[in-house]
């Protein structure tokens, strides 16, 4: 993508990976599901993310949110697709976390959306952008607290009954505690859902050592 997204930013992206929850994706020192979500799991199977929350792509998903750089949309999911597909998760559609109103109308357009559509049509699955919808609107999650995050996007969305008996992706641009693809996995569910997963292209991390495991 030119300056945009260079050789030299591809090869400086930390992807995520080494040792993680088994559900949350959060790196941890030993295998398995990790306390947390032992103690209090999310509605989603399993959550991943593609990179860490770091420049530069920190950056482009920041100049694809306000800029309106669209363009890095196609970029991001482009190397996606192999992360994806080593998943190896049986997924049927893809679902892009929705936009409230006020923002989409200020945006003009939903950031998530320009990264899940080419990401969907590279792995032959269905794009499935209304089957999630808002049903309220709620306040930036940055610097919440995992339980101002919960409560803040409690009872924030409503599926349609297009994703009855389906194994439903749900993509965001980036998660922390994981609260907004919990919140949207519960109503994909209550609508029929078969299985939730959740997918972000970048994950930003507690410091708490272990960030580059």
């Amino acid at each position: 993508m030119g300056s945009r997204w260079c050789a030299e930013c591809q090869q400086r992206v930390q992807i995520l990976n080494g040792t993680l929850c088994e559900v949350c994706g959060l790196p941890q020192k030993t295998s398995g599901v990790c306390d947390t979500c032992r103690l209090d799991g999310p509605h989603f199977r399993a959550l991943r993310a593609w990179a860490v929350f770091e420049d530069p792509v920190r950056k482009a998903l920041h100049k694809l949110k306000y800029r309106s750089d669209v363009a890095l949309g196609d970029a991001l999911a482009a190397h996606m697709v192999h992360y994806v597909k080593e998943l190896n998760w049986p997924i049927d559609m893809i679902v892009p976390i929705p936009l409230g109103r006020q923002r989409y109308k200020e945006r003009g357009y939903n950031q998530v959306g320009m990264i899940a559509k080419p990401l969907a049509l590279a792995l032959d699955i269905e794009f499935a952008p209304k089957a999630l919808m808002r049903r309220k609107e709620t306040r930036s999650q940055v610097g919440l607290s995992k339980q101002e995050r919960q409560k803040n996007v409690l009872g924030a969305f409503q599926a349609g009954a297009g994703v009855n008996g389906k194994n439903v992706l749900v993509l965001d641009d980036v998660s922390t505690t994981g609260s907004t693809l919990s919140s949207s996995a519960e109503a994909l569910l209550s609508s029929g859902a078969k299985d939730v997963y959740a997918l972000t292209v970048a994950r930003a991390l507690p410091h708490h050592g272990l960030k580059h495991a």
